[in-house]
């Protein structure tokens, strides 16, 4: 499943804002704001592509996601790890956790979840 960056860019509203209208989403894209029947476009490629699916509420559509955000960026993720970082997961976190400028608050609390996780393997 492959969205282009601008499906990419209206899944990140979706995703926010669901359920929500057209005109929800239309509202919350950024300046210079596409056309109605841009957006109308690309919400009929997703729903086409089983990303979203839409219930009729009157005579208007309210959409909301089929896959959430991380069952879409996993696999993406997944493939980076893969294709640029020789398979090493180690070799993605140090590169991320080096290069972030990361507070010593965020880096506690990647800590965290990779001690959570530890945890949940034994």
């Amino acid at each position: 499943m492959s969205l282009s960056k601008t499906e990419e860019q209206l899944m990140k509203h979706l995703w926010e804002l669901e359920p929500c209208f057209m005109k929800d989403l239309l509202e919350a894209l950024p300046e210079p704001k596409p056309a109605k029947t841009t957006v109308a476009t690309l919400l009929k490629r997703m729903i086409n592509k089983d990303i979203i699916g839409y219930q009729m509420m009157g005579n208007s559509r309210q959409y909301f996601a089929k896959v959430s955000k991380e069952a879409y960026f996993g696999p993406q993720v997944r493939g980076l790890i893969t294709d640029f970082f020789s398979d090493s997961p180690t070799a993605f976190a140090s590169l991320f956790t080096a290069d972030a400028d990361l507070s010593r608050g965020q880096l506690e609390e990647l800590q965290q979840m990779i001690n959570d996780q530890i945890k949940s393997k034994k």
